[in-house]
């Protein structure tokens, strides 16, 4: 299974990379490279040349065959080019195959009133349109999984059930149980029992079908909502989401955090304004302008929403632009992990 989410893993990271490279900032024309064979009289010249689009954070970076009697075919296919890349619109071409996974770090009592059900209306207008949105992390939904078998077919709400069955067991066998979950950060930030937790969890799901529940970092069968199993924490969760397919996270947090989850983006969205401006640095959207009575749930999840789209196309994260999520690779082993 390690060697599964290890190939996944490299694919996704070539393949971010690549939309990187192509959505980077526009630089300088680069000098011509040099010839193949520098004696000859009629070795081949290239060069290699950017052309900026409409959009100026979008480029196009292609070598030109300076001496092959090619630049008319080569004029025709990068008009083509420049003409398809100018039309791209992210908002309806991007939305589609997007994978979306999500997150939560040092919830506070304020988790489940701002960042989560946000995060949850944004999810609902992902998968309306097409997406995929991925929930995790099995001991953290304990006591509501009521929520998510409501909206399924029965087959579906069986599997859930039985994943819930399977985490008792594991919890007993550990000497533990589900309903010890809250950390102390949680306790310190006003959740005081895991039901309340799992409350403010399910909210990240919105409220759209539950399609399919899968087993950790196993494809999703089809679009719409779907729940992965795994453990509580946070990077054995992300990793597994990760090698599942999901392409981008949206991390919540009432207490702070520094999360990043390479090789994909990862969102943060923080649920007072007062964590947001304590770490301006690191977070992406501030949902406590709900808590202020500044904006509404909807126009929050519409911010959101187009953070996704935009970090989908390019755009990098605060924690990219930091450098984070090297250390945060953990596939899951079977121990004492909740």
């Amino acid at each position: 299974m390690i060697l599964t989410i290890c190939r996944t893993l490299t694919i996704l990271a070539a393949i971010y990379s690549v939309i990187h490279v192509a959505t980077a900032q526009p630089r300088a024309t680069e000098p011509p490279l040099p010839s193949q064979s520098s004696g000859s009289s009629n070795s081949t010249q290239f060069e290699v040349a950017t052309i900026k689009l409409t959009d100026p954070s979008r480029q196009i970076v292609g070598m030109f065959n300076r001496g092959g009697g090619r630049i008319s075919t080569w004029n025709f296919t990068l008009k083509m080019l420049v003409e398809a890349a100018n039309d791209f619109d992210p908002y309806t071409a991007l939305r589609w195959p997007l994978r979306q996974r999500m997150q939560c770090r040092g919830s506070d009592g304020w988790s489940g009133v701002t960042a989560n059900p946000a995060l949850g209306l944004a999810m609902d207008t992902l998968i309306a349109l097409g997406g995929t949105a991925i929930l995790s992390e099995a001991p953290e939904i304990f006591g509501a999984e009521h929520l998510l078998t409501s909206r399924a077919e029965a087959s579906i709400a069986v599997r859930l059930m039985e994943r819930i069955a399977w985490w008792e067991k594991y919890a007993a066998r550990h000497n533990n149980t589900l309903n010890n979950n809250p950390s102390p950060g949680n306790k310190l930030g006003g959740i005081t029992t895991i039901l309340e937790k799992s409350l403010g969890a399910v909210a990240k799901a919105g409220s759209s079908p539950l399609r399919a529940v899968v087993r950790y970092a196993e494809p999703p069968p089809c679009r719409g909502l779907i729940f992965m199993d795994s453990p509580g924490y946070d990077p054995v969760s992300a990793t597994g989401q990760i090698a599942s397919g999901a392409n981008v996270l949206c991390f919540t947090t009432g207490r702070g955090s520094v999360f990043g989850a390479k090789p994909v983006p990862c969102l943060k969205l923080c649920t007072t304004t007062q964590l947001y401006r304590r770490m301006s640095d690191d977070m992406d959207i501030n949902c406590g302008t709900i808590l202020d009575g500044a904006e509404s749930l909807s126009s929050v999840a519409s911010r959101i929403y187009s953070g996704i789209i935009q970090t989908a196309s390019g755009r990098l994260t605060k924690s990219e632009e930091l450098g984070f999520g090297e250390e945060e690779f953990q596939p899951w082993l079977l121990n004492s992990i909740l």
